[in-house]
């Protein structure tokens, strides 16, 4: 099964949505989720109100066919919400669009009451704070992706999950074959990478075996250290794959490495 990165599920959403609100968008999203697993909880909840005004323009444009990159938020999900019953709609799903106009109005209200828009010396931006900015920005991206990703419904959690993947310059492929090119890297290193480039399919033990440019006693010493520092964990019988500690890893230790130079 592909990889779903960042910029193929872009491109794929494009063709419905605006190309640079739906850019704007996922790196928002993106940049929110990355700041939480690093626990920068203040940068986290921040990144939420860019996301809803992304995410609020792109309502607006799909629901009233007027495409304003600058309005405001509440502009946007007034036209939406029409209780007046005044404007046109064009919004597929019209339920759907009154529910996202909440949640988004629930994300940016939130972060403004905690504090979060400006420096406060008694705001303490914590994890409950970001959590709830987080799941409900994971929402909305998953409603939008229900309703206007022409990929596998059932896929929808599966795509939201891999775009968050860095993209791995260092990993080449080529044809059949992977190879992280750079060698400087350690068999560990190479797996991490090799892993997080993967995805959720994972490689084979087999694959990891041909991809790590080390000795074979190397591979299968890194492989057993990586099992055991919870890095890694095998989801069958021959395939590994990347878990969230093995994740926060390559985000802490290899971000150097990440690149070819």
């Amino acid at each position: 099964m592909t990889l779903i990165d960042s910029s193929t599920l872009l491109g794929d959403l494009s063709i419905r949505l605006d190309p640079a609100l739906t850019e704007q968008l996922l790196s928002e999203y993106i940049s929110q989720e990355k700041r939480y697993i690093l626990r920068e909880w203040e940068p986290a909840t921040l990144d939420g109100g860019q996301f809803v005004e992304a995410a609020a323009r792109i309502i607006y444009h799909l629901d009233s066919g007027n495409l304003n990159r600058t309005k405001g938020v509440n502009d946007c999900l007034s036209y939406v919400e029409d209780p007046t019953n005044q404007n046109s709609h064009s919004f597929p799903e019209r339920k759907s669009a009154h529910h996202l106009c909440k949640v988004l109005r629930t994300i940016y209200k939130f972060r403004s009451d905690r504090g979060a828009v400006h420096i406060d010396p008694l705001y303490t931006a914590n994890q409950l704070d970001s959590r709830l900015v987080i799941d409900n920005s994971r929402w909305v991206l998953s409603e939008l992706l229900r309703i206007f990703w022409s990929g596998d419904r059932k896929e929808v959690g599966r795509a939201i999950r891999e775009i968050l993947q860095y993209e791995i310059p260092v990993v080449g492929r080529f044809g059949n074959q992977r190879l992280v090119q750079r060698p400087d890297c350690s068999a560990e290193e190479e797996i991490l990478l090799l892993l997080r480039d993967s995805g959720e399919d994972g490689l084979s033990r087999e694959a990891l075996g041909k991809f790590v440019k080390k000795t074979s006693g190397r591979v299968t010493q890194a492989v057993q250290k990586l099992e055991q520092r919870r890095d890694i964990i095998q989801i069958n019988e021959s395939t590994y794959r990347l878990t969230d500690l093995g994740a926060i890893r390559v985000l802490n230790e290899l971000g150097e490495k990440i690149h070819l130079t």
